[in-house]
């Protein structure tokens, strides 16, 4: 058919692409499908949203309106978050958490386990309280938290069903400042790493892993629990805007405001602005997840890597999440802290990266983003509820309608 991801590493292999407007054009166009899936922003960097030989859905038609009541927001599965972030800030509320993108789907987002930032701030999934998706069988059915299998079906990787309708625990509306600092040291950053993770609601670190210093510590701090710092643990404030590959020289102009200008929560807690393609653009990613207590010592293998990923590196982010339920998060059982790679797009040069790098973080159990690139197989043992998960699929869709190479590989082993 021709048609690729975001980044235009991946080639859809399906036979056809619908674009349904309602529930019920979902609901026909799966009970007619013999294997289909469901396309999002397309930020995946892998296939697990493809249907080779089969059928795409592309939601972003889906006529779904945004509902506020009784502090909760119900969002078609389609909607982006920088789209109706907005109307919940003008209703007096907020989400909790965002991404570093605001232009991914909610939809696609929780199903792989899509997180945003924050020691104390569980990922994008917790957030969920009820989940309508259409079923193999065309049926249309809700699950909420009060269902036993509902951790289950969140992070479900599109396995279950096509998702058409989130709903959205929401938080009082909050400002957000952003400071950046300069050149953290690395002896800093590990004796101080839970102190730097506590400098703020969101903590992100920047660096090539090669360079003698962290290249960027980035604090976003709720405005009204902010601490003035004239420097972190020997970084200096930045004395301009900062993008985060700045060290490779990208100027900042697609990024959100930063030198301690307090706005909205969905201006700053992104990375990037709705307004600007984000991020770099050109570019492949991977993400591992370790727990929080070992971060230190995974950073530390890391970093001995340093001269081998730098050449293949724009930059790469660390940054904790708290830990969550959901049975296939990366965030499944602890807090965890994420190691993130954005890298060139020399595709052959990272595939030839991604087991080196992957043995080196074997020993902390890393779990890898479901929608970025990777290498190894054997997630089984990292995921307690992984044989749990399967049963579910497996009750809600026996034919394996949903079922793609993807999901055989990882998932369901064959």
């Amino acid at each position: 058919m021709g048609e690729s991801n975001w980044a235009g590493n991946h080639t859809y292999g399906a036979d056809a692409v619908l674009t349904p407007r309602t529930a019920d054009e979902v609901r026909e166009a799966v009970a007619n499908a013999t294997h289909v899936k469901a396309l999002g922003s397309r930020h995946c960097f892998n296939d697990i949203a493809d249907a080779p030989g089969g059928t795409l859905l592309d939601l972003s038609a889906l006529d779904i309106p945004v509902e506020i009541h009784d502090g909760t927001a119900t969002v078609g599965g389609s909607a982006r978050y920088g789209d109706f972030a907005t109307r919940l800030h003008a209703a007096g509320f907020a989400l909790p958490n965002l991404a570093s993108l605001p232009h991914i789907t909610v939809a696609g987002s929780v199903a792989t386990g899509t997180h945003g930032s924050g020691r104390r701030q569980p990922g994008l999934a917790s957030a969920v309280s009820a989940v309508e998706l259409v079923t193999a069988d065309g049926e249309l059915r809700t699950f909420t938290r009060d269902d036993d299998l509902f951790p289950g079906l969140v992070v479900g990787l599109g396995a279950a069903g096509v998702v058409t309708r989130l709903t959205l625990d929401l938080v009082p509306a909050f400002d957000v400042r952003q400071d950046v600092f300069d050149g953290l040291p690395w002896e800093a950053a590990y004796r101080h790493f839970d102190e730097i993770e506590d400098a703020g609601y969101s903590v992100s670190m920047f660096t090539n892993w090669a360079n003698d210093v962290i290249d960027q510590v980035w604090v976003k701090s709720r405005v009204d629990a902010f601490t003035e710092r004239s420097g972190l643990f020997g970084a200096v404030p930045a004395d301009g805007p900062r993008h985060p590959a700045h060290a490779a020289g990208i100027p900042a102009d697609n990024c959100t405001p930063q030198l301690g200008v307090p706005g909205p929560w969905h201006e700053r807690l992104p990375h990037f602005a709705l307004a600007f393609t984000p991020s770099v653009g050109d570019e492949l990613q991977s993400e591992y997840f370790v727990p929080y207590q070992d971060a230190v010592a995974a950073i530390r293998a890391v970093r001995e890597l340093g001269d081998l990923l730098a050449p293949v590196l724009l930059v790469s982010e660390i940054r904790a999440v708290a830990g969550d339920d959901q049975w296939l998060s990366p965030c499944h059982g602890g807090d965890r802290v994420a190691l993130h790679f954005t890298w060139q797009p020399r595709q052959a040069d990272v595939e030839a990266l991604l087991p080196v790098l992957e043995e080196r973080l074997a020993p902390f159990g890393a779990r890898p983003h479901w929608g970025k690139l990777f290498h190894g197989g054997g997630l089984d043992a990292r995921y307690p509820r992984m044989a749990d998960f399967r049963s579910l699929v497996d009750s809600l869709d026996p034919g394996g309608k949903f079922r793609n190479p993807f999901l055989r590989r990882h998932v369901f082993g064959g």
